[in-house]
């Protein structure tokens, strides 16, 4: 049955294709918005066959429309390969060479002062909302645990476990969890924000409110992280980077990298639980890590200039 409306010689492919990704925990909207366009398109010019040039056809009639966005190109690959895979064997699958290049930004690198300041700072923030006392809590777990803003945001009471002393991040990018433990003195930070907010709020679904409750919305992040920053007269560059939330996360790996490097830890072989501990779906998340400290770079050149790999089989499973 087609329950999504689709109209082209392609519908029940379609139809299928999306149950069998809804079954693997793939729910996302925008992946059938984007099929929807394929299968207009394919009923308007009267296509049948999903060979190449019906498939490069529609890529490029919806460049026109997303410009240097092509996040979507994943979509129609992936439902190639998956007709590819059942029963089209002949189903074109897009090549890589339609991705666009991915530039990482640089990330603004955090020191020591700033961020002691920062915290200090935040402990007295002037804000009308539960961000007067929670903003430490918040700050303090993307700072010591690396996680998301979005993480962060999400984590619901019922994933922080402070009498055993974890976070579950659950669900999260590429619909990966993790359990990621946590210090005593981030579990009294926790405590304290977490007495507060059910004294002025009472029980609440997600640990992290606004003041009507609701989940904390991704705008009011960035809006608290400035105000904190600049109540503290941090300096701000003139040009080029700016701090940002994020940045934290930043700050968490490359300051794991360099503590095992100044302790002598085979780093090389910590990498792959850093990048665990971070939810990184490859490793070559985690390398992007190491090139936002220049001063760990140059040290780090030292001891795998005679090495042959990066990673070496550590048996992490």
């Amino acid at each position: 049955m087609n329950t999504t409306h689709f109209t082209s010689t392609f519908a029940t492919d379609l139809d299928e294709y999306l149950a069998f990704k809804k079954k693997m925990g793939f729910y996302g909207a925008s992946r059938t918005v984007y099929l929807r366009r394929f299968d207009a398109y394919a009923t308007a010019h009267n296509l049948s066959t999903f060979d190449r040039a019906t498939v490069e056809g529609w890529v490029t009639d919806q460049l026109q429309r997303s410009g240097k966005y092509r996040s979507w190109m994943s979509y129609i690959r992936d439902f190639g390969r998956w007709l590819h895979a059942h029963a089209h064997p002949d189903a074109y699958i897009l090549s890589d060479q339609w991705k666009a290049p991915i530039i990482r930004p640089r990330p603004y690198l955090l020191t020591h002062e700033e961020i002691e300041g920062f915290f200090t700072t935040a402990a007295h923030v002037d804000a009308q909302s539960p961000w007067a006392w929670q903003s430490v809590a918040f700050f303090t777990l993307m700072h010591s645990a690396g996680i998301r803003t979005g993480e962060a945001r999400n984590l619901l009471t019922s994933q922080v476990d402070l009498g055993d002393g974890h976070i579950d991040i659950v669900n999260a990018k590429g619909h990966r969890s993790r359990r990621l433990p946590l210090t005593d003195d981030v579990i009294a930070i926790l405590a304290s924000c977490d007495t507060t907010s059910h004294t002025h709020l009472g029980p609440r679904r997600t640990f992290f409110v606004s003041s009507t409750g609701a989940p904390v919305a991704p705008a009011s992040v960035g809006v608290m992280f400035n105000r904190i920053w600049d109540q503290a007269r941090l300096p701000r560059p003139a040009d080029g980077k700016q701090p940002r939330p994020y940045d934290f996360r930043h700050h968490f790996a490359y300051a794991n990298l360099e503590r095992w490097m100044a302790g002598g830890t085979d780093v090389t072989a910590m990498l792959p639980y850093l990048a665990r501990y971070m939810g990184h779906a490859t490793f070559d998340s985690t390398y992007y890590y190491i090139h936002t400290s220049p001063d760990f770079m140059d040290s780090y050149a030292d001891i795998t200039q005679e090495s042959q790999s990066l990673l070496p089989e550590v048996g992490f499973a």
